[in-house]
């Protein structure tokens, strides 16, 4: 991706990145995993996450140290969500909203088929879009 929009920031969905660290835990200890890690995702800043990322890692690094490898290995598609503010990362620390519209995307494109060109595309997904909304009362906003 980096070399198609060289500019992009990269990010990590949160949700998904707790999840796969539960696949690495016993049930029972779920709980107090989440408890550990809530601190490290919702630190004020990278430097702060990462003294809550130590914290973590003293606690559960001797029962399942893959899961601050999994950590450590995604820290750097993890900390752009820490430039944000507070009220934005609740928005933003999940990718399941564009997971779902490209998935609409996807649905649309691939039923049709084909396009004569490249304005009939945009078009059809201007109207997925659209269709997002079939109220119209977001327009209205």
């Amino acid at each position: 991706m980096a070399q198609v929009w060289p500019a992009t920031i990269v990010q990590v969905c949160v949700i998904h990145l707790l999840r796969n660290s539960f696949r690495y835990a016993s049930r029972t200890d779920w709980p107090g995993i989440a408890r550990d890690l809530k601190p490290v995702y919702q630190a004020p800043t990278e430097a702060a996450a990462l003294d809550r990322f130590a914290e973590f890692s003293e606690t559960w690094e001797h029962r399942y140290p893959a899961i601050i490898k999994l950590w450590e290995n995604t820290w750097t598609e993890f900390t752009p969500l820490l430039n944000f503010d507070p009220e934005i990362r609740t928005v933003i620390c999940t990718t399941n909203a564009i997971e779902s519209l490209n998935a609409r995307f996807r649905r649309a494109v691939k039923t049709r088929g084909h396009f004569p060109n490249e304005q009939a595309a945009l078009k059809c997904l201007y109207l997925v879009i659209c269709t997002l909304d079939p109220t119209g009362k977001s327009r209205k906003r």
